[in-house]
């Protein structure tokens, strides 16, 4: 399959505001009156990168996830439109978020998604998925396609990325 430079709808990118004052700055992650109750976090996890860290790529079958990105550290996120009804399908984006770019993207189920740390720092990610890792008490089958371990898949940075470490 080739994928097609574009949006993918369903997709949203939402750069942050800072506000500063003398003591540092603050940034508003998410408010539900601005995300679809569907999309609603169901809890919230931090996960640090390491520089030329590769996560992914993988996609969920049910979860959508919203992470945010707000430094340390710089990342380049590649997403693929996998979902064979969208009017995006077969597209592809990149962007590049973190200390240089904050903001949050939000991951609609089906979408293929990965991140390379491409700061010299590690990077710092938040991530509100809007389903519990595994269900309640951690019974269920954890919500996961992981595509990173298939040579054949066609999520492909560059060939750099089918040799960069699993994170």
């Amino acid at each position: 399959m080739t994928f097609a430079k574009g949006p993918i709808e369903g997709v949203v990118l939402t750069p942050f505001r800072k506000f500063l004052d003398e003591r540092g700055w603050l940034v508003e992650l998410f408010r539900h009156d601005e995300v679809a109750a569907e999309f609603h976090p169901a809890m919230t996890y931090a996960s640090l990168t390491l520089p030329g860290v590769l996560r992914g790529p993988h996609e969920h079958v049910d979860q959508a996830d919203l992470f945010c990105w707000f430094g340390p550290g710089d990342f380049k996120v590649t997403l693929w439109d996998n979902r064979a009804a969208s009017p995006t399908f077969g597209n592809r984006m990149e962007v590049m978020m973190g200390a240089n770019h904050p903001g949050s993207i939000l991951v609609p189920k089906g979408v293929v998604h990965c991140y390379r740390c491409v700061s010299h720092d590690p990077g710092l990610v938040l991530n509100c998925p809007n389903r519990l890792f595994m269900g309640a008490g951690r019974k269920d089958p954890i919500d996961e396609l992981r595509h990173e371990d298939d040579p054949a898949n066609p999520f492909v940075l560059d060939e750099l990325a089918r040799r960069a470490p699993r994170a």
